[in-house]
């Protein structure tokens, strides 16, 4: 066996079956998850009629770097949603949503040959992949605290000049999972300007830039680069997915975009790896990347349920509405102790609400692990249902410990 799996850890969804485990919750309420970000809105009509009317092609392998018309369709839509124009042919490929890709990456970038240890910086909390994926390729991670009174922002300034010399990776997520921010300019500025000094990649996680709450859309890392004159997005890849912003995350599709030399590098990869997307898939990925009304739609469900929901939920946690993403990321009253895991338990147990306690998604590390005392919920069922939750959120903290 690969000893490198040894160092792999539960993913938070083990945990949480652990957790509950010997639970019985109260009979008195139906069963209501928070717990995963799973889309539950329907999936448009017209990308289910594209997908069948595409199974044609699974009379043929599909090609590793995508059709050109499926590379437009990517293109096509950095320009709408962006501004940008990127070159179909070499600065976008297919990927079967950006978990298999954000892996993917990782395997492609590290030289785990370095001496010492290369290092993947996350931030912390964080996508459990982004640390499976360094571990895997051989790397060390380094976490990079969020910081909760600055908006959540990641505390690069508390990463060490020895630390940076030896990053080979750095994982984004803006908006971020768990805590919905995302990265304004000046940020970004920063990290590319580390960027150039060390050397390192940028992998941007973008899964969630179609759900956001104010006029002014979520900032791409793409779209930062071509702000500051970085049109060649040097050592820069974004990775997007159509899974929460089409509702469709069975269908496994993506794209990334960025650094022409990356992207041949990833192909390569890719081509040995048998990473394909199925030719009916990308039919309905065409479909789906080229209309903005839908997302639209979705869009303006998620805003109508976070404004029923978010104020309910103020009166008793520690929240408040996020920058953009379906997540609420709050702070358990003072009464808890911190003990995320123990709140998300007696909830469970009491009110038959699951949601994800906020240290299974974080590490300890300089000092502390920055999800303690807090819990993630996933806004992603129907209005109704996200509305009961917190009423039941509501009834649990005001009854007292």
């Amino acid at each position: 066996m690969n000893p490198l799996l040894a160092r792999l850890q539960p993913y938070p969804f083990e945990r949480l079956r652990q957790l509950f485990a010997g639970v019985t919750p109260s009979p008195d309420h139906r069963p209501i998850s928070l717990g995963i970000g799973e889309p539950k809105h329907p999936t448009p009509p017209f990308i289910k009629e594209a997908l069948s009317a595409g199974l044609g092609a699974l009379a043929a392998y599909p090609a590793t770097a995508g059709e050109p018309k499926l590379r437009a369709a990517f293109t096509g839509w950095l320009q709408t949603r962006y501004g940008l124009a990127l070159d179909p042919a070499t600065q976008v490929l297919p990927v079967n949503g950006s978990r298999e890709a954000l892996f993917a990456l990782a395997q492609t970038l590290i030289d785990a040959s370095a001496k010492p240890t290369p290092i993947v910086v996350s931030p912390n909390p964080f996508y459990q992949i982004y640390e499976g994926a360094a571990l895997l390729a051989g790397a060390d991670v380094h976490y990079a605290p969020s910081v909760a009174s600055r908006n959540f922002a990641v505390d690069w300034d508390s990463v060490p000049a020895d630390i940076w010399a030896r990053t080979q990776l750095v994982f984004v997520c803006s908006p971020g999972n768990p805590t919905g921010a995302v990265m304004p300019l000046t940020e970004w500025q920063k990290l590319f300007a580390l960027s150039d000094r060390y050397g390192f990649v940028i992998a941007s996680d973008e899964c969630y830039s179609e759900i956001y709450f104010r006029e002014e859309p979520p900032l791409s890392g793409l779209e930062a680069a071509a702000k500051l004159g970085r049109t060649d997005f040097r050592n820069l890849i974004s990775l997007t997915s159509l899974s929460k912003r089409s509702n469709v995350p069975g269908l496994r599709s993506g794209f990334v975009a960025g650094d022409a030399r990356i992207i041949k590098n990833f192909l390569l990869y890719r081509t040995y790896h048998g990473s394909a997307m199925s030719g009916a898939v990308a039919a309905a990925s065409i479909a789906a990347w080229g209309d903005e009304q839908h997302v639209a739609d979705n869009r303006a469900q998620y805003r109508t349920k976070f404004a029923a929901v978010t104020p309910l939920l103020e009166e008793v946690l520690d929240v408040r509405l996020p920058d953009a993403s379906f997540y609420l990321w709050a702070g358990i009253p003072e009464a808890w102790q911190g003990d995320d895991p123990a709140f998300a338990r007696a909830l469970y147990a009491q009110y038959n609400v699951t949601v994800l306690p906020g240290s299974y998604l974080a590490r300890d590390a300089q000092g502390g692990n920055p999800g303690r005392g807090r819990i993630r919920m996933a806004l992603v069922a129907e209005t109704d249902e996200c509305l009961e939750a917190a009423q039941r959120i509501v009834q649990f903290v005001r009854q007292g410990r």
